[in-house]
């Protein structure tokens, strides 16, 4: 085993997010224990020296800190807590990371379940989609123990921005404020797609339009940086598929009861990714109910194809 200062780090989710996360991890010097569902997702990893695993408990056992990236909560329960799963992997004061965005009652049942164990448990699940994964510079969000934490943070800086990895409470403070924040911003996208597309069916020009709103106290990142990839470029960003984006608003909502919290508008943002969902397929991306909108003004929204737009001619 590693020592404290190099730890092995055990990882368990090689898609978009996870790929990206542990290049990077093996670019800053960490030995790598790695297991995914399909074994060729970890092919550039074995070459770069990354072991491969067969199974989440044999990840555990070579590592000093597991990390999971995962789709859904149930997934991460079942590769935690099942068969072959980390529990029957893991020593005795192990850690294990959760970087998915998942709920706190799958990390509550497991640290109730291990009480006697002794092991160290963390959520921080990310922002900065699989772009910021790739380069490093995501956003992370840390629920747990302040001293965990500390003790982890080199891996956390392989994987994301120094200056944007926040320790933002106890356990389960991680996975509540990624879906806050994954709400937030489809709450940002809905608006937006519904903004331009009424100001461009009024007869302003697209530019102007989006440059007005900027100077004005509506401005939000997501309309100066996010809906460039749409208005320049028609991405709607399939690294990230619109099932899994359903799959987070569903679970903001989810919190939302759970705590006792009316959401109205989250749960008709929830509707409206839904409808988009049923429109164009599991796997469109996740900025895809933009296009729900285009396709009621009869045009793409583009800053390079304004014309067309003002033509009322779909691009």
């Amino acid at each position: 085993m590693s020592t404290q200062e190099s730890p092995t780090v055990g990882f368990i989710g090689l898609g978009s997010m996870g790929g990206g996360m542990t290049r990077n991890l093996q670019a800053a010097g960490f030995p790598l224990v790695v297991h995914d569902v399909r074994r060729e997702a970890a092919e550039e990893l074995i070459a770069g020296g990354a072991r491969w695993a067969d199974s989440a408990a044999e990840v555990a056992a070579a590592s000093d800190v597991v990390i999971t990236m995962l789709p859904t909560p149930r997934h991460v329960s079942d590769v935690v807590s099942g068969p072959g799963g980390i529990l029957e992997g893991i020593r005795d004061g192990g850690t294990w990371v959760d970087m998915s965005t998942s709920v706190p009652e799958v990390a509550d049942a497991v640290r109730a379940a291990t009480s006697a164990r002794g092991l160290r448990i963390l959520d921080a699940p990310v922002s900065g989609m699989s772009v910021g994964a790739a380069r490093g510079m995501l956003q992370i969000f840390v629920g747990g123990e302040a001293e965990d934490v500390a003790r982890l943070r080199p891996v956390f800086e392989a994987m994301g921005d120094p200056e944007r990895i926040l320790h933002v409470g106890g356990h389960g403070a991680g996975y509540a404020v990624k879906l806050m924040i994954n709400q937030l911003w489809f709450s940002h996208l809905v608006a937006t797609a519904e903004v331009l597309s009424v100001g461009v069916k009024a007869g302003v020009d697209l530019a102007v339009l989006r440059d007005a709103l900027i100077a004005s106290p509506a401005n939000s990142n997501f309309l100066q940086n996010d809906v460039l990839s749409i208005l320049r470029d028609g991405d709607y960003d399939e690294g990230f598929a619109l099932m899994l984006a359903c799959k987070d608003l569903g679970l903001s909502v989810d919190l939302a009861r759970a705590v006792g919290m009316p959401v109205e508008l989250s749960g008709l943002v929830d509707q409206i990714f839904r409808r988009a969902k049923a429109t164009y397929g599991d796997r469109a991306g996740e900025m895809q109910p933009f296009q729900l909108y285009e396709d009621l003004l009869g045009a793409r929204l583009r800053l390079d194809a304004v014309g067309d737009i003002e033509s009322g001619a779909a691009a």
